[in-house]
């Protein structure tokens, strides 16, 4: 009989297309995990509004759904905040086949914390929710995902970061030229030496103190954009901020300085320590090889 591994994985977004891309390139499903990408993205401009459909979320649940094929991917309704898109179709569940056992990708708002009740011994999620949760704060920074593990107390959490999956976006410091000056870098020191404003987004503050450390964010004001600005331009407007930074253009265009790449805000293989296995060590192996363009590597 088959052997079914469960795999917690996001259930949209950069995060879940960082993993599928992995699993097609080890168990050539490219052109499945293409169509689910490309549904999902589908959905994401009908949720945002820059797509219309003529279909309801059900009908469309419906279509997408192959319920006869084990194989087949199963997608859910997930609730939106958004006013007048009040369900979103989200991933579900996918089964795939992989060195003679079964992966069982299950889609969860959450895959760290999932691991960390113990319902999974392995799930993939951002490295930003690991820096969030559990990292402990101290008074130099965090820096890259290899630093991520001798952070963790393993007496809060029994989840470890196996590996990247290089679908590196990085957190970057911002600021208008006349914060920065012309002689200064602007890099976790200058924060350290700075008094005033420093703009995130609203649920960054603990993120961001892991990355620059306690003693750079010492003296500074989290501030947070409004609802209706673009975080560029509240950057702009506080003068000194941190931003996910993925070519810098925007940036530039409201007039601001890129600075150094504090910490990448990777996709993550993660295991929990305590309930993986022989299995589970088989199938960490095989989503680790061929090597992966990451901070993190499996030795």
């Amino acid at each position: 009989m088959t052997a079914t591994i469960p795999v917690a994985v996001p259930r949209k977004g950069r995060p879940l297309e960082a993993v599928l891309e992995r699993i097609a390139a080890v168990a050539d499903i490219d052109a499945l995990a293409d169509s689910i990408i490309s549904t999902l993205r589908y959905e994401k401009a009908l949720t945002k509004g820059t797509k219309t459909a003529d279909a309801s979320p059900y009908e469309r649940l419906a279509d997408y759904s192959e319920t006869g094929d084990p194989h087949a991917p199963e997608y859910t309704l997930l609730r939106d905040d958004r006013e007048g898109f009040p369900r979103r179709v989200v991933f579900d569940s996918l089964t795939v086949a992989l060195d003679g056992v079964d992966l069982r990708l299950i889609g969860r708002e959450e895959p760290f914390r999932s691991l960390r009740t113990h319902e999974f011994a392995l799930g993939f999620d951002s490295a930003d929710l690991v820096l969030e949760e559990v990292v402990e704060l101290r008074e130099a920074g965090v820096g890259s995902l290899s630093e991520i593990n001798a952070r963790i107390n393993p007496h809060d959490t029994d989840v470890a970061v196996v590996t990247g999956l290089g679908d590196t976006v990085y957190h970057t410091l911002l600021a208008t030229p006349e914060v920065v000056g012309e002689t200064a870098t602007l890099d976790r020191e200058f924060v350290t030496d700075y008094q005033g404003p420093l703009c995130i987004s609203p649920r960054y503050e603990r993120l961001v103190e892991a990355v620059l450390g306690t003693r750079a964010t010492d003296g500074v004001e989290f501030v947070y954009p409004s609802e209706a600005a673009e975080e560029e331009a509240a950057i702009a407007e506080a003068g000194l901020g941190v931003y996910l930074t993925v070519t810098g253009s925007t940036a530039r265009e409201h007039g601001l300085v890129l600075g150094e790449h504090l910490f990448p805000s990777e996709t993550v293989l993660m295991e929990n320590t305590v309930e993986a296995g022989g299995e589970a060590e088989s199938i960490k192996t095989l989503l680790t090889e061929p090597a992966i363009d990451t901070a993190l590597q499996v030795e």
